[in-house]
């Protein structure tokens, strides 16, 4: 199965050059990676080309002129994965959070469903350790916020460590998605289940990001406060067809 990986970054010169050599010796000989770079003033746009011209192909590079935010950045690297003939899609952060080397178990798993996802609340999933308590809530809360209002059956709906099937990514209104934060991994999270998509999660350890700074802001707490209500209204009479 070729998988192909995107990866929006902003700022990520520090992680992405491991990053990328950690992915491309994973037991997937068929493994690509799309790196959708956001004009980041620190170069990893350039660095990423230097990267990609040693890749044998492997890894190719999209430049946008400057920060549209985590949702477009997807969905552009969705539909040039899908264009490029990917058989299946991965999204993961570039600051490690997302480890690796749990992309061999996810392929395999999406075997079995339409959507397989890291998950770091079923039983073996945790956040970094060393998160304060505050933020330990916080992120539980938000995700508790969304599964309630929109009754997802996943158990984390705003992780961002997924796999699609490409047939499912292409049965999916991706035009319609505008989230931008990680409201955009509730909305395709609830788009999928409002569709009939069958999901699997495998619980991964989230850590906390060792070199960059974090891009959570208020404005992306309060977009996912706000979208999910609009989502119940969009998407109410979605149904697979």
């Amino acid at each position: 199965m070729q998988v192909t990986v995107v990866i929006p970054t902003y700022n990520e010169a520090e992680n992405l050059p491991n990053l990328v050599s950690a992915l491309f010796t994973l037991p997937l000989p068929d493994l690509r990676a799309i790196i959708v770079d956001d004009n980041s003033p620190d170069g990893t746009g350039a660095l990423a080309e230097k990267l990609a011209n040693g890749s044998s192909g492997r890894l190719s590079v999209l430049h946008r002129p400057g920060k549209l935010g985590l949702g477009t950045a997807y969905i552009t690297g969705f539909n040039a994965a899908i264009q490029a003939g990917a058989q299946a899609v991965a999204q993961m952060d570039a600051d490690f959070s997302h480890p690796p080397e749990l992309l061999p178990r996810l392929a395999q798993t999406l075997e079995s469903c339409d959507v397989a996802m890291g998950s770091r609340y079923i039983p073996g999933g945790a956040v970094d350790e060393r998160w304060p308590r505050w933020r330990k809530s916080l992120s539980s809360f938000g995700n508790l916020y969304a599964r309630a209002i929109l009754r997802l059956p996943v158990k984390d709906s705003t992780g961002g460590y997924r796999m699609w099937r490409r047939e499912t990514l292409m049965g999916m209104p991706l035009s319609r998605v505008r989230s931008n934060g990680y409201a955009f991994q509730v909305e395709m999270a609830f788009i999928a289940c409002r569709l009939g998509y069958t999901f699997r999660e495998i619980p991964f350890y989230f850590a906390d990001r060792r070199w960059g700074q974090s891009k959570m802001s208020f404005n992306i707490q309060r977009e996912a406060a706000v979208r999910v209500w609009q989502m119940l209204y969009e998407y109410r009479r979605l149904k697979r067809p």
